[in-house]
């Protein structure tokens, strides 16, 4: 009995701790805790981590940032693609404010409104379960045969917010830009009741007519990039990686854009194959519209639209929106829309300046202040109110507005095109055109070369939209229009509409239209501004979508035709001593893909045989003479 009892207790003693006890050995040597307690000396706020259960049992990662001794407090909720513990903790903070300062955080509201902050990952993004799918449509539709939606996700998350949330007063906002402004768009079907308020900034609303992916049919090529980083991985940790500084010769050198998204991989992604299976504007595009499917829904929730008048990535969506729903809104005093002198996101940063453009105070922070702050107590906190149904910033006089219905005017008041590159409000006589010849292989440039990739920080891409036009209006394949020195303002509010009349000899076309306000020769105040050539209202329109737009046909060649299309909305003043421009163009590169000008079938798949030179004929005289109609305030 001892011999054996010594025997084994030696055996233990000599044994190796990898072998007997490698549970203990690790405990032993390993110098990170099991459970790690978080210090929370200091902090004004406190952080839980949730993973709230959907209908279908998916869960969904959620953080909640509640500030120290809340009682009845609102709860402000931000769905997002983008990672919601990066954006709940965008600086290592015991500060609730230094914490949230960053994207998509509206901090300086959120945090001396003493608002409840939810962030929440959307459906199979980041800490979130289940697939992603890029903006879907509703639940048990064609393109999406899932019983779940963004609509469904957000009402289970309010639900389950006011029945956990010990420190809110039941009363729940929503609130995003870009992305996440669509995610503040889609509560509003079949909306929570607890759900009082909804702040859609910047929202992407339909993708084919004027937001991220085309306009009138054109694509955005740099949106190439963001649905390869978006989708390929859950956590957006696989890069999109280019060994081409220049994005010019990137695209260039691939020739179309399905030859590139190859190229990236991009046919392992499901939501580009679906683009680029809808080059038109079919159902895909149109069951998505959330102007289209909030158009078709009881007004019941409060609703501020904020739209940049010179975004470049969301310009159409906001507008969209407002245009949809403020019919439903007999007395005034449920849609609500703000337009800012900004790019996109810009009403959370510094609005003192857009690119060259000096507005002579941080109208961001105005805006904010005046507007957003009151907007959401009223609705959140039972506060009063004093806002606009319609605020208006108005560049030129840069002052802000209070309007009671957008657009101020109506487009029409013709501003004709002329021969010998003049500019009127009267037709010319007789029968001209302008012309020039477009040469795929030498498009005209968006901006100056080099052409950084696409991204926020020490980037041209913000402020691209109000870069000097002088960098492209001498070319000869730009038809440049200008009319004389100003005596007296003209004053522009809506939605300049192009009407042009012009032949090609290719088979397919794309025209791009720029409404410009020329600074004088000399701004002895801002020297850099003598001469400048700020764009007002751009846009492009694909020639195939002329009938219809949701059917591509091919251009008679050598016929004039009439082609239509709204440019984005603008709140101008062209002040005397300024004068107007018009630009007229047939390719924007590298940030919209090439028109072959020889029709094919599916342009995201044209061939390098397909690209031809065409000659462009504008009419710029007689009854059919090219115009854009302004919206002139009387």
């Amino acid at each position: 009995m001892i011999r054996t009892l010594f025997s084994a207790c030696a055996v233990l003693a000599l044994a190796s701790p990898a072998i007997v006890g490698p549970a203990l050995a690790q405990s032993r040597y390993d110098e990170r805790p099991a459970t790690l307690q978080i210090p929370t000396a200091g902090m004004n706020y406190t952080r839980r981590i949730v993973d709230i259960p959907m209908r279908d049992g998916v869960k969904l990662h959620t953080v909640i940032l509640t500030p120290s001794g809340a009682i009845d407090a609102a709860m402000l909720l931000t769905r997002t693609p983008y990672n919601a513990e990066k954006l709940s903790r965008n600086s290592n903070s015991g500060d609730l404010g230094t914490a949230l300062y960053g994207y998509d955080n509206a901090t300086d509201v959120i945090v001396d409104g003493g608002y409840i902050r939810v962030i929440q990952d959307v459906r199979g993004m980041y800490g979130s379960q289940g697939i992603y799918m890029m903006n879907p449509s509703p639940a048990g539709t064609k393109y999406n045969p899932t019983k779940t939606d963004d609509s469904t996700d957000a009402y289970d998350t309010i639900d389950w917010l006011v029945k956990n949330v010990k420190q809110s007063n039941g009363r729940v906002g929503v609130i995003g830009i870009s992305y996440d402004g669509y995610e503040a768009l889609t509560p509003l079907i079949h909306p929570h009741p607890a759900l009082k308020v909804a702040v859609p900034m910047n929202p992407m609303v339909d993708g084919w007519r004027g937001d991220d992916w085309f306009h009138n049919g054109a694509f955005r090529q740099f949106g190439l990039s963001y649905i390869w980083e978006q989708i390929a991985s859950r956590d957006v940790s696989v890069p999109w990686v280019a060994s081409v500084e220049d994005q010019y010769d990137l695209y260039l050198r691939a020739g179309s854009a399905g030859a590139l998204a190859k190229q990236q991989g991009l046919d392992q992604i499901g939501f580009w194959n679906k683009v680029a299976a809808h080059p038109a504007y079919d159902d895909f595009w149109q069951n998505q519209a959330m102007d289209t499917l909030l158009a078709k829904e009881p007004l019941t929730v409060p609703v501020m639209l904020v739209h940049s008048l010179w975004d470049q990535e969301d310009i159409y969506g906001a507008t969209a929106v407002y245009r949809a729903l403020e019919p439903k809104d007999a007395n005034n005093d449920m849609v609500y829309l703000s337009m800012g002198p900004w790019h996109h996101g810009q009403e959370i940063a510094d609005g003192s300046h857009l690119g060259a453009i000096d507005w002579g105070s941080d109208t961001a922070k105005w805006w904010r202040g005046h507007v957003l702050a009151p907007f959401l107590a009223h609705y959140l906190k039972d506060q009063p109110m004093d806002v606009a149904p319609v605020t208006a910033f108005e560049s030129g006089t840069d002052e802000w507005q209070r309007l009671q219905a957008w657009p101020a005017a109506p487009a029409t008041t013709p501003l004709y095109l002329q021969p010998g590159g003049a500019l009127g409000f009267t037709a010319a006589s007789g029968a001209a055109t302008a012309d020039y010849v477009s040469d795929p292989a030498h498009p005209v440039l968006y901006e100056q070369r080099p052409n950084a990739p696409q991204g926020y920080d020490n980037n041209p891409w913000p402020t691209w939209l109000a870069d000097d036009q002088r960098a492209v209006s001498t070319r000869p394949d730009v038809l440049t229009f200008t009319g004389p020195v100003l005596t007296a303002p003209i004053t522009i509010a809506g939605q300049p509409t192009v009407h042009l009349t012009a032949s090609t000899s290719g088979t397919d076309s794309d025209w791009v239209v720029k409404l410009i306000d020329v600074y004088p020769d000399q701004v002895p105040s801002d020297r850099k501004m003598g001469g400048y050539q700020l764009a007002v209202a751009m846009d492009i329109f694909r020639g195939r979508y002329r009938e219809s737009l949701s059917e591509a046909k091919p251009i008679a060649a050598g016929q004039p035709l009439a082609y239509q299309w709204a440019l984005p909305t603008t709140n101008h003043v062209f002040l005397p001593g300024h004068r107007i421009m018009v630009q007229v163009q047939s390719s924007w590169f590298p940030l919209y893909d090439r028109n072959p000008q020889r029709f094919v079938p599916n342009i995201m798949f044209a061939k390098p045989g397909d690209y031809v030179k065409a000659t462009q004929q504008v009419t710029v005289a007689g009854p059919n003479a090219s115009y854009v109609a302004l919206p002139v305030v009387k």
